[in-house]
């Protein structure tokens, strides 16, 4: 089975690299028709798509009509839906929707991409019942997801019992695809949830096995605070990559119990070296006031109400004691690991959470000082996975490895970035890197886009999507067709 660290490849369509002239300096397509005539549609045809939505269909003309560069037309009609296109198993199950979401080119259920593949589709849920059921699906699918272990990262829609990693060393069952702890593998379906009563007021999905399955979210930030021992998780894998695996029988680097909550893995599902990962610390905050506010609105539920406060309160005050560090150039910065010892790691991957993508994620404001300095950090060499090369520049990671660059930090620098220059030109690199296949991938080479990794991973095709979006909402086509 294709797996995420071993896809790297070139393009199946047998396409070539674009220019090797940095794709900012371009200023228009070099080479191509400009009637669009070559950029024929590559979503399914009507009839074999997985899900299919009036309000999204109705976005997609909107938007795409008024975008005048071809190609970005072209890559938006094949990413804004690529999700539900080809990711989405929808069905009701006792009279409630129930949705299973696969990442693409792996047939399973990770709790964090799945919320983030139907993210995009939020705003649009008031206005289509059939989207908005579509949701719901995706948050009672969590919530059984959760309450069947709340420290697996991605599931099985029925028991397997020949899982690709049955054998690891760790509390395996059919349903687990795998079994590895990362913090945002539970504040995604917090995030969703949450923003999906805000967004349609519907609180149906915030039921009595919700509520356990919060409870059962809160027990496990306490577990790993690790205040009383290890706690009850491990992880073990027979496997050649460091980054599979965990050392000390299979708890990893020791940490302080100072009150941050320990992630095993990072949310590229590799293993963290300081287990206090401060994206998703931060992350977890957010989540945990968003759990207290719904146990005060909806479910009246007082004693939720209270721990998910005094966790988040004690998460917070040891992220400002431990996490933010003093760099010797860049000032106060947000560390991307820390122990809790003392030791800190200055670094930034591109999976969110990341540093770069916590306004995103309404970790922190887009004008904190801290996390100014932070951006300028990691959208720099000083960043030891930020790449730069003749085809584009952008953050990678460990998981692929050097000179890989990830579309998803290129669209989060354009999300979390105020300067029109400076969107545009990620813009223009998500534009010139799909190796000519009309949509987004893992990562591409830093000066061979034609070396890519996995060529159907519905979230970034969906996030490039968002992006294009949210920048027509906010009256930004000018900025979108002056590339």
């Amino acid at each position: 089975m294709t797996t995420r660290r071993n896809f790297i490849r070139k393009s199946a369509l047998g396409l070539t690299a674009l220019a090797v002239n940095p794709s900012w300096a371009a200023s228009s397509l070099t080479g191509r028709k400009t009637d669009g005539s070559l950029y024929i549609s590559k979503r399914p045809a009507p009839g074999d798509r997985n899900f299919r939505s009036a309000a999204v269909e109705q976005t997609i003309a909107r938007v795409k009509a008024r975008i005048k560069d071809p190609k970005l037309a072209w890559m938006f009609e094949n990413c804004f839906p690529n999700t539900l296109d080809t990711t989405i198993s929808f069905s009701m199950q006792n009279s409630r929707p129930d949705t299973f979401v696969i990442t693409g080119d792996i047939n399973a259920m990770w709790l964090r991409d799945s919320s983030a593949q139907v993210w995009p589709y939020l705003p649009l849920a008031k206005k289509d019942d059939h989207l908005k059921q579509m949701i719901a699906g995706v948050i009672n699918r969590q919530t059984k997801c959760i309450l069947i272990d709340p420290y697996a990262n991605a599931f099985y829609r029925e028991p397997k019992q020949d899982g690709e990693w049955r054998t690891d060393y760790t509390k395996m069952t059919p349903m687990l695809h795998e079994r590895k702890w990362e913090i945002d593998s539970l504040a995604y379906p917090v995030r969703l949830a949450y923003n999906y009563w805000k967004t349609t007021g519907d609180s149906a999905v915030l039921d009595a096995d919700w509520t356990k399955a919060m409870n059962l979210v809160i027990q496990t930030f306490r577990e790993q605070q690790r205040k009383e021992g290890k706690g009850p998780y491990k992880f073990q894998r027979r496997s050649e990559r460091q980054l599979d695996t965990l050392n000390n029988d299979g708890y990893g680097n020791p940490v302080n119990p100072v009150g941050l909550i320990v992630s095993s893995f990072r949310p590229s599902d590799d293993a963290t070296t300081f287990q206090f990962l401060v994206p998703s610390n931060l992350f977890a905050v957010t989540s945990l006031k968003q759990i207290a506010e719904i146990a005060q609105k909806v479910t009246n539920d007082s004693a939720l109400a209270a721990e998910s406060t005094a966790l988040a309160k004690e998460v917070n005050e040891a992220i400002q004691k431990y996490a933010i560090v003093e760099h010797p150039k860049y000032g106060k910065v947000y560390a991307y690991e820390v122990d809790g010892f003392g030791n800190a790691y200055f670094m930034d991957d591109a999976n969110v959470p990341s540093l770069l993508a916590m306004p995103y994620l309404d970790s922190v404001a887009m004008n904190d000082p801290v996390y100014q300095n932070t951006r300028k950090l990691v959208l720099s060499e000083d960043n030891p996975y930020f790449f730069r090369g003749t085809a584009g520049e952008g953050i990678g990671g460990p998981h692929i490895g050097y000179d890989m660059i990830w579309p998803m930090s290129i669209i989060m620098r354009a999300q979390t970035s105020t300067s029109d220059e400076e969107i545009k030109h990620c813009l223009r690199m998500l534009r010139d890197t799909d190796a000519d296949t009309g949509f987004m991938h893992e990562s591409f080479h830093k000066d061979d886009p034609s070396k890519f990794s996995r060529k159907w991973f519905a979230w970034v095709n969906t996030l490039f999507g968002e992006l294009i979006v949210e920048l027509e909402g906010k009256g930004k086509m000018g900025l979108i067709n002056s590339l």
